[in-house]
């Protein structure tokens, strides 16, 4: 019941249901953050990060995955993978569920708007408006503009993946789950190649279940990887670093992609609209929400609308967008886990944030929807139990990343001196950090400095086992999800992404285990009925 309240999404990283990642500190970007480290919680439970997010539900650019089939992976064009999209998909906003080329009504994953937001929110609409933009459905035809967030939600409570797909059928007798277990390795015949099974760990005990047809791993971009360099399939040189057997010598743990976005980009208003948690959680509030799920609890975490923008052709309202605006009904002072969660140096908050701590605000992140710029998981030791090595690599690229960045913070401050944010008096919060004072605030210069010193995860860390053809140096799975090199082996989540959508990855995660289910039976000499 916890984990399913809408406003608790950002308290559930201080709990156990967080694998509680931290990346290596790097040349740039996490530079304010402490130990120079980004956090990067993942969800260590049933239904995984999908009980941990903001339930914000995007699909991407249908010019995502025409680039995936592009690049050699027949089927995974937007045309076959809108099926999939919309399979799972039950639509609860009235004005969208008419478009039946869109969306569907049917599925187990209920989308609905917020029961409850800022007027803020609405004043991001309007200057989206003012500025020359307009109101879109982000994930119908086309995506560049503005609207109210589409989230994963059913009457006013979170819907993960567990809740949506495993409940309805957790009394099956072919669907078992062990909770509270560890997968140590996959069991591989070294002769032949052939995946025959997992070994795991409950309690004290070692357990090996064994698979007639196949393995599926499904651990995610930071785990999967790390599961299968400890099997023996990765890059050759690194495992016998790690005195591990190489049985498959894959790219393994490169090709790590990330949206990420300057944090605390904070404008402060005149009046009490915002999301303050003291305000939040009252007894009356608390009431509402357990009577009628509304009221600020049912809130999912601030966040509350969204814009795209393509920041090379912004008058093309059939664009390609590489930029997003997230807004938030509030900032990091709208409640103390916000410090803690996005893992601020304390110095660096106390002095640029503590002097407006009590004040009404609210806040967007321009996150980069494109990135240039790659990372790698590697392996500390083949213990399973030890955390892998996260280097994300943050602008790492040729300038391209930062600038996009750039391009959102400038349009967030246009937006904010449009008539209608200045009806709430906005402002933007001007304390420089003290690490970039040096530059002229507001200057490009100290943007740059400001987006690498307090930089945002927005937590869609992906394409870590990519997929591509046989000639693909990088590839790890084929366009069927198979292990190259190994039989019996196949990966089904966000790490086989070729390259990160313009979305946020639950929804595009969700479509590739719908067209997997399918493959897989295709696979086994099931037909598939087209829908």
């Amino acid at each position: 019941m916890f984990m399913d309240i809408p406003v608790m999404a950002t308290m559930l990283q201080f709990t156990d249901a967080n694998w509680d990642y931290h990346t290596e500190p790097q040349k740039a970007g996490c530079m304010g953050m402490r130990d120079g480290r980004c956090a990067w919680p993942r969800g260590r439970v049933v239904g995984g990060s999908s009980v941990l997010h903001s339930m914000m539900h995007t699909r991407g650019n249908r010019r995502d995955y025409d680039r995936w089939a592009a690049n050699g992976n027949p089927g995974w064009e937007f045309a076959s993978v809108l099926h999939y999209f919309k399979k799972s998909e039950n639509m609860q906003i009235p004005e969208l569920r008419r478009n039946k080329l869109y969306h569907n009504t049917e599925g187990e994953m209920f989308l609905q708007y917020p029961n409850w937001r800022t007027p803020l929110s609405d004043a991001f609409l309007q200057a989206g408006i003012e500025t020359g933009g307009k109101i879109v459905d982000y994930n119908g035809e086309k995506q560049i503009g503005y609207s109210i967030i589409q989230f994963t939600m059913k009457n006013g409570t979170r819907m993960s993946t567990s809740r949506a797909f495993l409940h309805p059928i957790k009394y099956r007798k072919n669907f078992q789950v062990a909770k509270n277990a560890m997968v140590t390795r996959i069991l591989i015949n070294p002769s032949t190649k052939q995946a025959y099974g997992v070994e795991f760990r409950k309690g004290n005990k070692k357990y090996v279940v064994k698979a007639t047809r196949e393995v599926i791993l499904s651990a995610g971009a930071i785990n999967s990887p790390q599961i299968l360099m400890i099997s023996g399939i990765g890059p050759k040189d690194h495992l016998t670093e790690k005195n591990i057997t190489t049985i498959m010598d894959l790219p393994v743990g490169y090709n790590l992609q990330d949206h990420w976005a300057l944090g605390g980009l904070t404008f402060l208003i005149n009046t009490t609209d915002s999301i303050r948690m003291e305000r939040v959680a009252t007894i009356s509030n608390i009431i509402e929400y357990f009577s009628t799920h509304n009221g600020p609890i049912s809130a999912p975490s601030g966040t509350e609308a969204i814009a795209f923008i393509d920041t090379k052709n912004p008058n093309n309202d059939d664009g390609y967008p590489d930029l997003e605006l997230l807004f938030v009904g509030g900032s990091l002072v709208s409640q103390p886990s916000y410090k803690q969660a996005f893992a601020i140096d304390d110095q660096i908050y106390d002095e640029v944030y503590g002097p407006i701590q009590d004040r009404d605000t609210w806040m967007v992140f321009p996150m980069l929807l494109l990135p240039e710029s790659k990372g790698r998981i590697m392996l500390r030791t083949k213990n399973p139990y030890k955390k892998p090595l996260i280097y994300a690599n943050y602008f790492s690229d040729n300038g391209h990343d930062q600038k996009v960045i750039l391009h959102g913070i400038r349009k967030v401050i246009e937006l904010s001196k449009t008539k209608a944010f200045q009806k709430y008096g906005s402002r933007l919060h001007d304390i420089p950090l003290p690490n970039c004072a040096h530059h002229k605030f507001n200057t490009d210069a100290y943007w740059y400095c400001a987006m690498k010193t307090i930089t945002n995860t927005i937590y869609h860390h992906c394409c870590t086992t990519k997929m591509g053809p046989k000639d693909d140096s990088e590839a790890v799975v084929d366009s069927r999800l198979r292990v190259y090199g190994v039989r019996g082996l196949r990966v089904v989540d966000a790490s086989i992404m070729p390259n990160v959508p313009a979305a946020h990855t639950n929804a595009p995660t969700m479509m590739i285990a719908e067209k997997a289910a399918d493959m897989i039976k295709e696979d086994w000499g099931i037909s598939i009925t087209p829908t």
